[in-house]
């Protein structure tokens, strides 16, 4: 295997931009770890406190065993967590059989972009991330803990459980899915009717009956979203064990997943033979491996903004050209809904990430050389986890696909690139996803019709506005403007435009799901428009083009450069459904570029 040029180059000009915050971060997590395990700087009474409502105080407070804390985004109203509420008892008796004493350190919050998608609450979401790293930190900052484990799956969640496991990187860190639900309704007829009530053809109850249809049972929703996305996120960087990330809910091999990951939690602290630091398993390569995943699957471009928050919490720094440089370079392997027909249930069958690894790893597209909790190379995440019994062994994958509609060799991949693309022009800079765009929708030239919110789009097109060829402008939606929020209520109906025969595009400052599919959506656009950005500047009837192939977005206007930016206005954004709580974030929130971090 030779590793291939870009996927090197890439890692030595992040490690080049990242070199004097990366050798900080590294000496700040080193002089942590010296001062050896954390609870014997705590005094008795500090200790007392913080054992007395354990039933082994003795082997907290005498003994050498390592004490495991336990952060957890557990509710029941997100159907991704609701498993993890049995996971404590689970973890704390995997603990003590490994020789552990187990606390859970805290909770974080978890809301569900699904249920607020269109919603006010949907202004809180990205923001919840940051607010997650903060909990998760107050959770850690007790100083008890030899390892920690962290429960998290969906959107916000786990990126904020990573920068939180970066920031304490001088502890050990083991990530534990809960695994996606059965697959029910498929994705694509939930679509369908979908697109049938934004046309009017069907009614709420058949639109209902489709969603309780998709929707049915506890874990992950099926397709591959930015929940999906995370899980594999996670087993490429080596924080997962190897095959975890698509285990279903409540089932054996599930429990003895989980069981084997409190025992290597309990293996790799310091008091043992085999410390492993989670800052040292987050580096520079581990990044890069993960994108390549990112690419390789098709996956959410939300990771476009979170995998540079949580790299520079470890103090590397990623710009968007190394997602697009990566993609380049990076064939796209899997089908997987809304970029294809299957959900992650099939793509799991089908071999899933093990055989996709595998692959990578041969094609010299992946860092063989990685630190990973499961004390190999990645390497070793090309094998399949079976039960044995009531515990969980690995033997080799398959190593070739077993439904090649869903899952392609690296070698006769469906796309030659991953379909990320940097944009850049007079509008500012940004990305868009085509891997489930049609290849004559990669150009698209029209007049743009401007809005301030979504809610504005749907009217529009409820009244019948939306005839002609469009680019649908939505701006003042950037994290400065209301905190981001997804704007994927809008694609049944741009999809409806687009059926009806029309070329139409979005170009947002704001965001749009993993679940985003076959319309055309530049987002991201950075500098935003509530801080005087390009996309203040356009207005109705302005010739737009988005050219995908070259990587450009532009405004055709002559005079466009010369003109001012039309004001922002906050208000409808600054209360109501928790947002007066957020002005603060609002505030100081980077760029989405960079990841749009408040705490990092």
């Amino acid at each position: 295997m030779t590793p291939h040029a870009t996927i090197d180059r890439v890692t030595d000009r992040i490690r080049a931009r990242s070199r004097t915050t990366r050798e900080a971060y590294l000496t700040k997590i080193a002089r942590a770890a010296e001062e050896g395990p954390r609870r014997a700087h705590l005094s008795c009474g500090n200790q007392a406190h913080a054992y007395a409502a354990m039933p082994d105080k003795d082997d907290l407070a005498l003994s050498r065993k390592p004490n495991i804390g336990v952060i957890t985004a557990y509710n029941d109203m997100l159907s991704a967590h609701q498993p993890y509420e049995r996971f404590p008892d689970l973890i704390r008796r995997a603990g003590n059989a490994a020789g552990a004493t187990v606390q859970v350190a805290g909770g974080v919050p978890a809301m569900c972009d699904g249920v607020t998608q269109g919603r006010a609450g949907m202004e809180l979401s990205l923001f919840s991330r940051d607010v997650i790293a903060l909990a998760a930190g107050v959770g850690l900052s007790h100083d008890c803990f030899d390892a920690a484990l962290y429960l998290g799956v969906c959107d916000k969640i786990v990126p904020g459980l990573v920068m939180a496991a970066a920031t304490f990187g001088h502890i050990p860190a083991v990530f534990l899915p809960a695994g996606p639900m059965p697959s029910g309704l498929p994705n694509d007829e939930k679509s369908r009717v979908r697109q049938q009530f934004a046309a009017g053809e069907v009614g709420r109850d058949a639109l209902m009956a489709a969603e309780m249809a998709s929707y049915h049972s506890p874990g992950t929703c099926t397709f591959y979203g930015t929940a999906n996305s995370n899980q594999m996120l996670m087993e490429f960087m080596g924080l997962h064990l190897p095959g975890s990330s698509f285990v279903n809910p409540n089932t054996p091999l599930r429990d003895a997943l989980t069981v084997a990951g409190v025992q290597r939690a309990a293996a790799i602290t310091r008091l043992g033979n085999d410390f492993l630091p989670a800052g040292e398993v987050l580096d520079e390569k581990a990044f890069v491996n993960g994108i390549v995943g990112l690419m390789a699957t098709g996956g959410s471009t939300n990771l476009v903004m979170h995998i540079p928050a949580m790299a520079k919490a470890a103090g590397i720094l990623i710009d968007i050209e190394d997602f697009h440089d990566i993609s380049e370079a990076v064939p796209l392997m899997a089908r997987v809904y809304p970029n294809g027909l299957a959900d992650v249930n099939h793509f799991h069958a089908a071999g899933g990430i093990g055989y996709m690894i595998g692959q990578l790893l041969e094609a010299g597209l992946l860092h063989p050389d990685v630190k990973t909790i499961n004390g190999t190379g990645l390497d070793g995440y090309t094998a399949e986890p079976k039960l044995d019994g009531d515990r969980v062994r690995w033997e080799e994958g398959s190593r070739d696909t077993l439904n090649d509609k869903i899952l392609r060799p690296a070698s006769n991949p469906f796309a030659r690139t991953g379909g990320l693309k940097q944009l850049g022009g007079n509008l500012g800079r940004g990305v868009i996803k085509v891997s489930a765009v049609a290849v004559e929708r990669h150009v698209i030239e029209a007049k743009a019709r401007v809005f301030s919110d979504q809610d504005q789009v749907k009217d529009a097109f409820k009244a019948g506005e939306l005839t002609q060829d469009t680019v649908v402008v939505v701006r003042f939606q950037g994290p400065r403007a209301n905190g981001m929020p997804e704007l994927h209520s809008l694609t049944p109906i741009l999809a409806v435009l687009q059926d009806r025969g029309l070329k139409v595009a979005l170009l947002t400052d704001g965001r749009m799901s993993g679940a985003s599919g076959k319309v055309p959506a530049a987002i991201h656009i950075s500098p935003e428009a509530s801080v005087g950005g390009p996309l203040a500047r356009v207005r109705d009837g302005d010739l737009i083009r988005l050219d995908a192939v070259r990587g450009t977005i532009d405004c055709l206007a002559p005079d466009f450069e010369s003109r001012p930016a039309a004001p922002h206005d906050p208000r409808s954004s600054s209360e109501g459904m928790g947002r007066e709580l957020f002005a603060a974030f609002r505030a100081v929130a980077g760029p989405a570029t960079e990841g749009a971090g408040v705490v990092v």
